[in-house]
């Protein structure tokens, strides 16, 4: 948390979309064929400028561009899939235009996108990648200070965002939308996801929307964690009433204690919310750090493995039609680590599809550097290498640093 280039505790906004439509944006605007946010953002400049305002002076010091939602696939609803660069490059420079004169942060907002990989769709991983790229290209050139990755539910978004993210020098922050058992819509639970993006390279990373269910994650996680912790809540309980400023702020307080430190607003959320949490935040300082976070962890979507100093390697399994029932099978007396063997990149394909009944934490050997960054690519989770790859180390090192995996 050292490397952190911000002051902690640090405050957020609160809902954009919410508070647009209830100072009267038209529901209609956002359905299929409407107008679209963005572009009515832009038709209606002071609306945001009396929110940004409005959120400012209630005591936030970073504010969101309301970029959300603002790449390729969701704009196709409203036919402006083609004005991707346009769009966010005009709604950041709005939102500067708002808050740089009173020395507040503008970050760049992105959504998932929209799409998912097998089994939980049709997406090629690459496709969603290259979506987030042109969108948070835009986004680093119209001079954002941060990236705000939001709302995730598919860890193979969270990876394509994130690696995506990373050909920027910007700080970036994920945050992730669970339910009420705390897993998102493919399965993620917050433990793994926390793992994965840290080792890829993430600034800070959290929760956003439920509230109900974010103390005892938070919780969980904490001792896991060598980057700042977020939450950012609707201002609503888990029957759907409306918690006041007083009582958001309230629940606020549980959630810095148990360790967030950016804090904030989701749906709901009003200035009155975010001014009732300053005055929480400000009994806080930074986040006791631990000397040294349990995070030496191997991860699949649903599960974090977490390793001892002696990992045993089963004997190489082969990516086949039945690496799944191999996975499964392995006899965990005799070894400690499932180890494939990655020969093309299919095999790299077969091990993402079949990664999910693991038992055991894999490992992966594979002799050829490209297709190596295949299977780490395509893998929803964090893998080990094996070392013994023939493959140069100035090459494997940073080929496995970029995907957060573990060489060993």
């Amino acid at each position: 948390m050292e490397d952190f280039p911000y002051p902690l505790p640090m405050l957020l906004d609160g809902a954009t979309g919410t508070a647009l439509l209830s100072a009267g944006m038209p529901a209609d605007v956002c359905r299929p064929g409407g107008l679209g946010m963005e572009q009515w953002v832009l038709q209606h400049p002071q609306m945001l400028q009396t929110l940004l305002n409005a959120y400012i002076d209630a005591g936030s010091q970073a504010v969101f561009a309301p970029t959300f939602g603002a790449n390729a696939a969701l704009l196709s609803a409203y036919g402006l899939e083609g004005r991707v660069v346009e769009l966010n490059t005009e709604l950041v420079r709005l939102a500067q235009s708002i808050a740089k004169p009173r020395g507040v942060l503008v970050g760049g907002n992105v959504s998932p996108s929209g799409l998912f990989v097998p089994p939980f769709g049709e997406a090629d991983f690459d496709d969603i990648y290259d979506l987030y790229r042109q969108q948070i290209r835009a986004l680093d050139q119209a001079g954002v200070d941060f990236l705000a990755i939001e709302s995730q539910t598919s860890l193979a978004d969270m990876r394509a965002a994130v690696l995506a993210a990373r050909t920027t020098d910007l700080p970036v922050f994920v945050t992730i939308a669970v339910d009420e058992s705390g897993h998102t819509v493919t399965g993620s639970s917050l433990l793994p996801v926390v793992i994965t993006l840290q080792a890829m390279g993430v600034d800070a990373i959290g929760l956003n929307c439920l509230l109900d269910p974010m103390l005892s994650l938070i919780e969980e996680v904490r001792l896991h964690t060598a980057v700042p912790i977020i939450a950012k809540p609707n201002a609503r309980n888990s029957d759907g009433t409306l918690l006041s400023p007083a009582a958001f702020a309230e629940k606020m307080r549980l959630l810095m204690q148990a360790g967030a430190r950016i804090v904030g607003g989701y749906d709901d959320s009003t200035p009155a919310h975010i001014s009732a949490l300053k005055k929480v935040a400000q009994e806080f300082g930074p986040p006791e750090i631990a000397k040294e976070p349990d995070n030496y962890a191997a991860t699949i979507e649903t599960e974090a493995f977490f390793l001892g100093d002696d990992l045993v390697f089963s004997e190489p399994l082969a990516c086949t039609g039945h690496l799944d029932d191999d996975l499964i099978d392995l006899d965990d007396d005799r070894c400690n680590t499932a180890l494939v063997e990655i020969e093309s990149i299919d095999d790299a394909y077969v091990l993402a599809e079949n990664s999910s009944m693991t038992r055991l934490p894999i490992a992966v050997h594979c002799d050829s550097a490209p297709i190596l960054e295949a299977a780490l690519r395509y893998f929803q989770g964090r893998l080990i290498v094996d070392s013994e790859c023939q493959i140069e180390d100035e090459i494997l090192e940073p080929l496995s640093s970029k995907y957060g995996a573990i060489l060993y």
